[in-house]
Parts: structure tokens; C-alpha cells; sequence
């Protein structure tokens, strides 16, 4: 009769090692394949989150291969850090205006979570720009374009291309560069720096950007 009880006793506490539970405010919880499960009141069980556009996206992108994916347009948003881009918004649904000339390409320097995505220009600027806005993957094609030397000046009649006169080469009246004899500095402009037809500076630096632009895209 003891021996039957020992026994009993013995094969309780062995099932209760194998599939411990813990009753508590009538929730329990199970240990299977070392992950705990709860079971029981269903109002206190987290709810998943609701995956949106973006996270699919993302969730698409982040297991296939970028040069797959050349040529398709999508927003910022959408796109890695160091994706080349090209023919980018400046703002949404306005249509491509940066980065169209042929063999250039610009680069996403960081992960595109915010409100503004930061992007390299061919020239080197970095330049804020709305997430929302689209661009298109991979480069412009025909990056030979720049090194195409034109055999005769009628060639680039035919590109449309009307002949540029120096401004030294003009009279007082028709350019801030014109006047003096020859090539002297009493024309009044020695000591100046480079003038537009219309009198305004260029080259030496002058800054032409609006200041309004700058504070609103500032960091």
C-alpha cells in the first residue's frame, strides 16, 4: 500500500516538472517549444499592429536585389540609404526636376524616416527633400555624352545652339564689360567683378539661393 502511494506521488511530481503551469486570476500559462503562450482572458491578449503601404514595401525591398528594381519609380520613402536615383521631385506630384542630365545620378545618404530625405547632387550639395516625392532607380543612360566633340560650328546650329558674343567684345551700351580701346582698363570696369548683360554679379562667389528655402530646410 505505500509502495502504490510512493509511486502515485512520484509520477505527480514528474508530470508536474514536464508541463509546469501557474494558475493566476484565471490566466495560465504554457510552455511549449520555449515560448510562452497565453491563455485565457482574450480583452488582455496585444492585439498585432496593422501592417500600412510603407512597411510592405520596405518588407518587399529589404529581400530583393536594388539592381532588380532599376527603372521603377517610388517615393523616397519607399528606398534604401545609398539607392542611386535619379529625376527627383522637388515637390510632390510636381514631376521629376533634379538630376535629368544624361550619365548623372544622385545618392540617398541616410535611412529615409523622417519627414525629409537627405540626398547628394551630382555637384556634391547635400539637399533635403519630402519623403513624399518620387524618383526613379539607376542612372541616366548616355554618360558619354559630356566627352561628344562637335566636328564643325554648323553641328551645333543644328543642336539649336545660337553663337555666344563676349561681352568685352561689345560696345558700353550693350554690355557692363563693353567700351574702352582694346583690351584697356579705363573703361571704368577695372577692379569689378564679372557682370550679368543686366548689371547683376555672377561668378566671384555671389550667392543667388533664396535664404527663405535655407531656413525652412535647415537641420
Amino acid at each position: 500500500m505505500a509502495l502504490c502511494r510512493v509511486r502515485s506521488a512520484s509520477s505527480t511530481l514528474f508530470n508536474r516538472l514536464l508541463c509546469p503551469s501557474v494558475l493566476n486570476n484565471n490566466t495560465t500559462y504554457r510552455y511549449q517549444s520555449s515560448e510562452t503562450e497565453l491563455v485565457g482572458d482574450p480583452s488582455k491578449q496585444e492585439k498585432p499592429k496593422k501592417e500600412t503601404v510603407r512597411d510592405k514595401i520596405m518588407r518587399q525591398m529589404a529581400h530583393v536585389d536594388i539592381n532588380s528594381q532599376i527603372g521603377s519609380c517610388m517615393p523616397l520613402a519607399c528606398m534604401r540609404i545609398g539607392t542611386i536615383i535619379h529625376n527627383i521631385e522637388v515637390n510632390p506630384g510636381q514631376g521629376g526636376k533634379l538630376v535629368r542630365a544624361a550619365g548623372t545620378s544622385a545618392k540617398i545618404l541616410k535611412e529615409p524616416t523622417s519627414s525629409f530625405c537627405l540626398v547628394r547632387l551630382p555637384s556634391g550639395n547635400e539637399k533635403l527633400i519630402d519623403t513624399r516625392c518620387r524618383a526613379t532607380i539607376g542612372t541616366v543612360s548616355n554618360p558619354s555624352h559630356g566627352a561628344k566633340k562637335l566636328r564643325k560650328a554648323g553641328q551645333s546650329r543644328w543642336l539649336g545652339r545660337r553663337p555666344v558674343v563676349r561681352g568685352v567684345a561689345m560696345n558700353p551700351v550693350d554690355h557692363p564689360h563693353g567700351g574702352g580701346e582694346g583690351r584697356s582698363k579705363s573703361s571704368g570696369n577695372h577692379g569689378r567683378c564679372s557682370l550679368t548683360p543686366w548689371g547683376k554679379p555672377c561668378k566671384s562667389g555671389y550667392k543667388t539661393a533664396s535664404p527663405k528655402k535655407k531656413k525652412k530646410l535647415a537641420f
